[in-house]
C-alpha cells in the first residue's frame, strides 16, 4: 500500500500509522522550509538517521520527494539535499456561491494549476441542487490533465453553518443522516472536507493574498449574505462549535424584516447583497429609473429577474440608482465593521465578496461610517484593504485548508 493510499485508510494502526505520521511530518517540513538534508530533518523531527533515511527513500520511490544532489560545501563529505515534488499530489477546491460555482486544483506548493470560474449553478436545499454540484465536480475532474489518484483531497465551501470537524452542513444539503462530507466522498471517491465559505475565503487571503506580517485580521465576505473569517495570532478562529463569524446575523437594526436565519433586525436585512437586490427592485417598482434595462418596458417579471451581479455591473456603468443604494449599504456595513474594530482591534480588515467589486462606491461611505462609529484610538491602528484574490480566494482557501489538514500543517 502506498503512502497516498495509507493516508486515507482510517484502519491503519501500529507501526504503519507511526510511519505515516513521520512521512507527513517530512513532507510538511519541505512545505514550510523548502529543501533539506537528512541531518536537518533528523534534528527537526527528533528521529534517528536510519529511520528518516529509510522513510525518505520510500517517499522518493513513491514520487513524492526527490534527491536534489549534493550540497555545496567548503570541505568534508557533502550531504545530499532533498525536496518535495510539487506535482506529486493535488488538492481540489470548490467554492459554492448562490448562483454559480468556482472550482480549481492546486499542487503541493500551493500553485493553482487550473481554475474554472462562474460555472452556472443554483444553490438550494434540494437533492437536485446537490446532484448538480456533484456532476460539476465530476466533470471538472474528468477534464483535468491530472490522474485522479493524485488528488489527495477535496475542499467544499458552503454558506451558513458548517461544522468542519464533523463534516455536517446545517444550512444546505442536510437531508441525509450521514455527514455531507461522507456523502460527497462516496459519490466522488475523494477524501472530502467541508468549510464555511467566508472562512475559507479568509484563509485564502491569509495564506496567499493581502496579508503579509499581520497576525490579527478580519476578512469580510460581502456577497448576498455577510460572512466573516477571523485570524487571531495567525490562527483561523472557529469558536467552540465551529460556527464563529456570523457577522451578518448581529441584531443591529430595529426593523420587522425577516432575515434568512428566521430572526428580525439582522445586519443582513439592511446591509447585504440580499438587501441591495430587494431594495433596488422595490425602488424600480415604485417608479425610480435605472439603466439596468435599456429600451425595455419594465414589468414586475423583468424586475424580479434582477440579480446582484446585474446591479453591480450597472453601477460600474454609472447608474445613479445603483450607486446611491450601494452607498447606503456601505454606510450601514461601516457601522457594523466599526463594532468589530472596537471589539477585536485588528491590524487589518479585508473587504471581499461581490460587493467589494464596486470599489469606491461602497468603500468611501463604509470608511466614513467606520471613522464615525469606532473609537479613533482603535481604528487608527486598523488598515482597510480590498481582497487581492477576488473570486479566487475561496478556491485557494479550500485547496490550502485540505492540504494543511491532510498533512497536519498549521
Amino acid at each position: 500500500m502506498t503512502f497516498l493510499e495509507e493516508l486515507n485508510d482510517e484502519n491503519i494502526s501500529g507501526v504503519a500509522y507511526k510511519n505515516i505520521q513521520v512521512k507527513k511530518n517530512i513532507i510538511s517540513y519541505f512545505c514550510r522550509y523548502g529543501s533539506s538534508t537528512i541531518a536537518d530533518l533528523c534534528k527537526a523531527l527528533n528521529l534517528s538517521t536510519p529511520k528518516v533515511t529509510n522513510l525518505v527513500f520510500e517517499l522518493i520511490a513513491e514520487g513524492l520527494i526527490k534527491d536534489l544532489g549534493k550540497v555545496s560545501s567548503t570541505g568534508g563529505r557533502r550531504p545530499n539535499l532533498y525536496g518535495m515534488i510539487p506535482e506529486s499530489v493535488f488538492f481540489l477546491g470548490v467554492d459554492v456561491k448562490q448562483n454559480h460555482i468556482n472550482i480549481g486544483i492546486a499542487d503541493l506548493s500551493k500553485n493553482l494549476i487550473a481554475i474554472k470560474e462562474n460555472v452556472p449553478f443554483l444553490l438550494s436545499n434540494h437533492q437536485e441542487s446537490l446532484n448538480d454540484l456533484i456532476n460539476i465536480i465530476k466533470s471538472f475532474v474528468k477534464g483535468l490533465p491530472v490522474n485522479k489518484e493524485k488528488i489527495l483531497g477535496l475542499g467544499v465551501n458552503l454558506s451558513g453553518r458548517i461544522n468542519y470537524s464533523t463534516g455536517y452542513s446545517y444550512s444546505f444539503f442536510h437531508f441525509n443522516e450521514e455527514p455531507l462530507s461522507k456523502t460527497l466522498e462516496k459519490e466522488l471517491g475523494i477524501k472530502t472536507f467541508l468549510e464555511n465559505d467566508s472562512r475559507s475565503m479568509a484563509f485564502g487571503e491569509f495564506s496567499s493574498g493581502v496579508v503579509k506580517d499581520e497576525k490579527n485580521v478580519i476578512f469580510l465576505n460581502m456577497d448576498y449574505g455577510i460572512g466573516m473569517g477571523v485570524m487571531i495570532n495567525s490562527q483561523l478562529y472557529y469558536g467552540k462549535s465551529g460556527f464563529a463569524g456570523e457577522f451578518g446575523h448581529i441584531p443591529i437594526f430595529d426593523n420587522e424584516i425577516i432575515c434568512n436565519c428566521g430572526k428580525k433586525g439582522c445586519l443582513e436585512t439592511e446591509a447585504s447583497g440580499w438587501a441591495l437586490t430587494r431594495i433596488f427592485k422595490e425602488r424600480l417598482k415604485s417608479g425610480s429609473s435605472s439603466l439596468i434595462f435599456k429600451n425595455q418596458e419594465l414589468t414586475d417579471t423583468l424586475i424580479d429577474s434582477i440579480k446582484l451581479k446585474d446591479i453591480i455591473n450597472v453601477a460600474k456603468n454609472d447608474d445613479v440608482l445603483a450607486i446611491e443604494l450601494i452607498a447606503e449599504i456601505g454606510e450601514k456595513l461601516g457601522r457594523g465593521i466599526a463594532l468589530l474594530i472596537n471589539i477585536f482591534n485588528p491590524e487589518l480588515v479585508i473587504l471581499g465578496g461581490r460587493l467589494a467589486e464596486t470599489g469606491e462606491y461602497i468603500e468611501l461611505p463604509l470608511k466614513s461610517a467606520i471613522n464615525k462609529y469606532s473609537l479613533s484610538l482603535v481604528n487608527s491602528d486598523t488598515k482597510i484593504k480590498k481582497s487581492a484574490l477576488g473570486e479566487k480566494s475561496g478556491v485557494i482557501g479550500a485547496c490550502l485548508l485540505v492540504r494543511n489538514r491532510l498533512l497536519d500543517l498549521e
